[in-house]
């Protein structure tokens, strides 16, 4: 850990951000998780949840996503938008299995005022009744529907930058980097926690990466949550075929995130599945401190719960077992 390490700023350089990207691992690791301690319990890894409460039909085009209308070669049932009593009650499933934080999706390109709206309050009022976070991600949405979600005691309200402002034509056409940054405006005004992040492994550049965390470290305060996502290709999306990220990519980056960001929740996120134990364990030393938990994150593989128990297991506390002698 350097001297400047756990400094908040908000005037990164994408030089200086790459620079930290491309140190010497071991040299990279040992800076994040020094600044993670000192911010952070780094035995503690907050457990959310994620469902898709209306999946399909996106009238967006990003290129990474099976929900998208324009992508018809992708083998996806669409669902209406779930009823409340039904949500609430798999949030409390999601609660008695470990989770503290009950995130929910739906596939808008923007909120409209309406019966849809009305229902996801009653969700998210039902989500903090029961005594846990709630997270939405709905799209774009007007400065009157932020302040209703935060009547209702919204925690925090997921819209990802996706990329860097350079790249991100190239995965999103529908939709302009501007138009996320009006949104996350918007979330912060009404007094809503901020959950944004990106992707990486689309196709993008260290400096890409580098940008993207610059933008992110710019928002005064930092982000409360950045969601740190690996592209999952999926069958009949533009990426399909773009092979898997090294795992140590995803190492570097949630690092990178945590020195620059130091109070911000890190996510371990989409692409955690493809990684092995020892990746993950590797990716919380490195900063991150939240696991999505549950086998799907909206419509893509995530760890089973199974496979999370002996993961949290495995970097809790030792367990001795007694000899049958000793215990005689």
């Amino acid at each position: 850990m350097t001297a400047q390490d756990g400094i908040i700023r908000h005037d990164w350089s994408i030089g200086e951000i790459a620079a930290i990207y491309e140190l010497p691992l071991l040299e990279l690791v040992g800076r994040a998780n020094a600044v993670h301690r000192q911010f952070h319990d780094p035995n503690h890894v907050q457990k959310a949840s994620l469902l898709s409460i209306k999946t399909g039909g996106c009238p967006e085009n990003c290129a990474y996503c099976p929900q998208s209308a324009h992508h018809r070669e992708v083998d996806l049932t669409r669902d209406m938008l779930m009823e409340p009593k039904t949500v609430i009650a798999m949030a409390a499933t999601a609660k008695a299995a470990g989770a503290e934080r009950f995130c929910m999706g739906a596939a808008w390109r923007q909120v409209r005022d309406g019966k849809e709206f009305d229902a996801v309050i009653e969700m998210v009022a039902g989500v903090r009744g029961l005594g846990m976070e709630a997270c939405v991600t709905l799209g774009m949405l007007k400065p009157h529907q932020a302040e209703r979600l935060a009547k209702a005691g919204l925690t925090a309200y997921n819209h990802n930058l996706d990329t860097s402002p350079e790249f991100y034509s190239r995965i999103i056409t529908t939709r302009t980097y501007h138009d996320r940054l009006e949104t996350l405006s918007t979330v912060r005004a009404a007094g809503i926690e901020l959950c944004c992040g990106g992707i990486i492994g689309m196709g993008e550049s260290v400096e890409d990466r580098a940008a993207m965390l610059q933008v992110l470290a710019g928002f005064a305060p930092h982000p409360e949550s950045v969601p740190i996502n690996a592209l999952v290709p999926v069958e009949g999306t533009p990426l399909a075929k773009r092979p898997r990220i090294d795992p140590l990519e995803l190492v570097r980056m949630v690092a990178t995130a945590r020195i620059v960001m130091p109070h911000s929740t890190v996510r371990l996120s989409a692409g955690r599945s493809s990684l092995n134990r020892e990746a993950q364990i590797l990716c919380l030393m490195a900063g991150a401190n939240s696991i999505f938990y549950g086998d799907t994150l909206l419509t893509t593989p995530n760890a089973g719960i199974g496979e999370d128990a002996e993961l949290l297991a495995a970097i809790g506390p030792l367990q001795r077992q007694q000899s049958a002698a000793s215990a005689a």
